[in-house]
């Protein structure tokens, strides 16, 4: 196998990584003699576990190959800070890898270029993928949420949408059960999965009393529930307070803009986190809920609300991408995705940007970004030790 190959397969591994390796990035690393043999590779575990580099390592050695002048496949620069392990550039060095191809740099300041610089003082030969390259992009956008936290302070959004092809997502008396089909559900659910974090507002806890977990067979990590509720309305025997279906413990973090202190030490008693951050008008800051989300090391939001909340969140510029669904279906009259606006001028539209279209069952799920607002993804960090 080539280099270009064997990077590609480093960025098949780190997708495994998908739902596991929060708030960490996805990495994937694949190490090889000269001439291309594979001799161990892995990608990273979950957040306090191995990362990518030391699961391929620890492959190669339980195979009884000789590490020894072998070549590192790695999806993003080896971390160089003790963290919650320590570092990988290390590792790559005491195991005598003398060559180690990158295909994008570290987006983290305590890593960003030092990563590289201590490999090459090490005497370990680095190439990085030009920005430009497809692996190098490749990279970075199954990590958009983490290049966002440590680029734009804040995590990626992505708001979901379950509609009818004519943009209905609820029946004028609120049913909503279901317009779309089980496979695009079960869909919906590996997308949770994917997420550091699922938003909802009070209204859809209120309405539906929902759960929001994940249902993935063999998830081992939860994302965490975020719920905007200025008042607290929150009951405290709503069924997020329940154990997920799968295993792995969540938190509850309920965002309010001022409420009464009896609401807040009850919701507190059945374990949310409540924080106060108000707005204008009595509602929540929505921008500063997000700030507060990336120092809680959240990468990825996926809302599921009702279309005041979407709306809202569409108004104020919180949105990145949107993932829908719809249904071979006609509703007419009932609520619409975000009824934001009304605009006075097309240019004051929510301009989008094709993504991907692909059937999932009977239904159509659409993505696409708010154009320009992955625009942070052409301009990664450089590669300042060379």
């Amino acid at each position: 196998m080539n280099d270009e190959a064997l990077l590609q397969r480093a960025l098949d591994l780190a997708h495994g990584a998908l739902a596991l390796s929060n708030p960490n990035p996805r990495v994937g690393c694949v190490l090889a003699r000269a001439d291309g043999t594979v001799i161990g590779e892995g990608h990273t575990q979950r957040a306090g576990e191995a990362h990518a580099e030391v699961m391929a390592l620890r492959q190669a050695r339980d195979n009884g190959h000789d590490l020894r002048g072998s070549t590192a496949f790695v999806t993003l620069e080896p971390c160089s800070h003790h963290g919650r392990t320590p570092p990988c550039c290390d590792a790559l060095v005491a195991a005598g890898v003398a060559r180690v191809v990158v295909a994008t740099t570290d987006p983290n300041p305590q890593v960003a270029g030092n990563g590289l610089r201590r490999l090459r003082e090490a005497g370990v030969q680095v190439d990085l993928l030009p920005p430009g390259h497809p692996l190098s992009l490749g990279s970075r956008r199954l990590n958009i949420g983490f290049f966002s936290r440590m680029l734009r302070q804040r995590p990626w959004v992505r708001l979901k949408i379950a509609a009818s092809l004519d943009g209905i997502t609820a029946l004028p008396d609120g049913q909503s059960q279901w317009i779309t089909g089980e496979a695009a559900r079960h869909d919906g659910h590996h997308w949770r999965a994917r997420a550091c974090a699922v938003l909802t507002g009070a209204g859809t806890v209120l309405e539906d009393n929902p759960r929001l977990d994940a249902r993935v067979p063999g998830l081992v990590r939860q994302p965490h529930l975020v719920v905007i509720d200025s008042r607290l309305d929150t009951p405290t025997e709503a069924r997020l307070f329940e154990p997920p279906a799968e295993p792995g413990r969540r938190a509850v973090w309920l965002y309010h803009a001022g409420a009464a202190p009896e609401r807040v030490a009850a919701l507190q008693a059945r374990g949310a986190q409540t924080t106060a951050l108000a707005g204008a008008g009595g509602k929540v800051d929505l921008a500063a809920v997000f700030a507060d989300l990336a120092r809680r090391e959240v990468n990825e939001v996926h809302v599921e609300a009702g279309a005041k909340l979407n709306a809202s969140l569409l108004r104020e510029g919180q949105v990145d991408e949107l993932l829908v669904y719809l249904a071979p279906s006609l509703l007419g009259q009932g609520a619409g995705i975000a009824p934001f606006g009304p605009l006075h001028s097309l240019d004051q539209r929510v301009a989008l940007q094709w993504q991907a279209l692909q059937p999932i069952g009977d239904d159509l799920r659409v993505t696409a970004l708010v154009r320009g607002r992955d625009a942070f993804l052409s301009a990664p960090s450089t590669d300042r030790s060379a």
